[in-house]
Parts: structure tokens; sequence; C-alpha cells
């Protein structure tokens, strides 16, 4: 029961970062100075598309990790990305709801930290931390990715994304430990002349 009890843990607090509903409340408790007008910016084509691009990888990407964890039974790694997920939420909460600055896109006062950059970059430094670099490497190129594309959709500053980047691992290398070492982990590159794979064995 525990493994499922831990599966929903981190869905329920990386989704929560990633989309929060606290625009009204938000709103609703600013100085009438910081109002904002979310009807006074417009997002290119572009950045429409990279809005919506950093908003799937952001779900993707540690649910993809969730389900690498599943299949190799990793029980004490779900356990781990519990404990690297709450500390993330809660960090990233208790920031947003301090500092309480305006988004780019003027549509709230949730800028600081990104939630999205936090939890991607907390999914990558988890994988890197718990099976090696070649999980961990593709997981911080998407991590990055998705924090360009908050700056560059106008959800985020620059330096939000920083911050969330921070919080995400930062969380993840206080609490996740190691896989490979007490599992033999080995991960490495194979081809047949024609075709190029990569395989990965592990002992129980």
């Amino acid at each position: 029961m525990k493994p499922f009890l831990y599966i929903y843990i981190i869905l329920f607090a990386l989704a929560s970062v990633t989309f929060s509903p606290v625009t009204a409340a938000a709103q609703s408790f600013a100085p009438p100075s910081e109002q904002v007008d979310a009807g006074t910016f417009h997002r290119t084509p572009a950045q429409k598309g990279v809005k919506v691009s950093t908003d799937v990888l952001a779900l993707a990407l540690p649910a993809s990790a969730l389900v690498g964890a599943l299949v190799q039974k990793d029980w004490q790694g779900l356990l781990q990305g519990v404990e690297t997920a709450a500390a993330t939420a809660a960090a990233t909460y208790i920031l947003k709801y301090t500092v309480k600055e305006r988004r780019p896109d003027g549509s709230d006062l949730h800028s600081f930290p990104s939630g999205h950059t936090a939890v991607s970059f907390a999914t990558a430094a988890w994988l890197q931390r718990r099976y090696g670099w070649a999980y961990g490497a593709p997981a911080y190129a998407l991590a990055c990715y998705v924090g360009w594309g908050r700056c560059y959709s106008k959800k985020h500053f620059w330096y939000d994304a920083l911050a969330g980047a921070a919080i995400g691992a930062g969380s993840a290398y206080i609490f996740t430990r190691p896989f490979a070492k007490k599992h033999n982990l080995q991960v490495s590159p194979v081809t047949d002349g024609s075709n190029i794979g990569v395989y990965a064995s592990f002992e129980f």
C-alpha cells in the first residue's frame, strides 16, 4: 500500500506546484497599487507554443521518472522522491505567498520562484542522484528548456527560474541517495553496426 501512497503524494505535490489556482486569492490580498491587469499582455504564437510545451514537460518529466522507479521497484527511491517533492512544494509555496512578485505577463502575483522550473530540476536532480548522469543529463537538458521557456513566454523573470532550479535541485540533493551503488546499476551504449541502443542492468 505504501508505494501507492508515495505515488499519490509525489503527483499531488508536483501538480499543485505546477498548476496552482491561486490567482484570485493573490489579487484579493494584494494592495490596490499591486493589482495586475492580465488583459494588457498578449503572447505571440511562438510564446504560446513554448508555454504549452513547458506545461507538458513539467508534468511529463516527473511522471516518466515515476514510471521508471515503479518498473525497477525502487521503493526507497520513491520515498526519497516524496521527500524531494514535499520540500520543493513547501519552499515554492512559502516564497510565492511571501514575495508576491508580479509576473511579467501580469497574470498574478506569484512569479517568484518558478514552480515549473522547481519541479523539473527536482526531477532531474533526483534522477541524477539516484540513477546517475546517464539518466540525469537528458533530464537536466529538459529542465533547462523549461526554465528558459517560462521566461520566454513571460511567465517568469530569469531570476525566478534560477531560484526554482536551486530549490528543486537542492531538495533532491538533500533527500536522494544513489541507487547504483546498492544495485550495481550499469548503463552503456550498444550497437550492431547499423543500429544504436542503450543497455541497462541492475541487481535486486
